[in-house]
């Protein structure tokens, strides 16, 4: 059975799926499947399109990336809302010791990426999730003159509009292998 990571985000534009979808592509090259799910939101036809997450998903996956359009430096409200109904699973445990990445997109270079990457990484530490991010030893961490940072893959739509650029890109693809790895390796020692 391979490695399952679970690549949780919330997309109203459709840049954050991008970048989800290029995560999930350094998740397969890693070995692993790449488990997309969104957030119910009301109202939203971007829901419609993706399966909705569930409880099971949660238990059943070996790592877990999360993803959120930056909303003035935090992430989404629905995928917050979605965190405030975990509670059985943190008081089972059931995400303890998988390890656990974020990413997000804004519209601008200044438009609060690692606030918003930071403020993600919190309900993920109280589920006793261990967090990864991108070492600098990753070029594209040098390279970008867009989105990418070490706390995690990030987008700027305004740069190259929906397209990631290679920068962008590599950041993602190394963060999906990353997570891949580490769960693979938490996994086997494990077991």
């Amino acid at each position: 059975m391979s490695t399952r990571i679970l690549v949780l985000y919330y997309s109203r534009t459709g840049a954050t799926r991008k970048l989800a979808d290029i995560i999930a592509q350094g998740i397969t090259s890693a070995g692993g499947e790449a488990v997309m799910r969104t957030v119910q939101t009301e109202g939203d036809p971007a829901s419609a399109r993706d399966m909705i997450v569930s409880e099971d998903d949660l238990r059943n996956c070996d790592g877990l990336i999360m993803g959120s359009p930056t909303r003035f430096g935090h992430m989404s409200s629905a995928l917050q809302k979605f965190w405030e109904t975990t509670s059985a699973v943190w008081v089972r445990g059931s995400l303890v010791d998988k390890p656990a990445a974020v990413f997000t997109s804004s519209s601008s270079m200044h438009g609060g990426q690692e606030t918003t990457l930071l403020s993600m990484a919190v309900p993920l530490l109280h589920q006793g999730m261990v967090l990864c991010g991108i070492p600098y030893t990753e070029p594209a961490i040098q390279n970008t003159d867009a989105g990418g940072t070490p706390y995690g893959a990030s987008h700027v739509d305004h740069v190259a509009g929906s397209n990631l650029n290679r920068s962008e890109k590599d950041a993602a693809i190394t963060l999906g292998e990353r997570v891949t790895r580490i769960a693979t390796h938490l996994r086997s020692a494990n077991a």
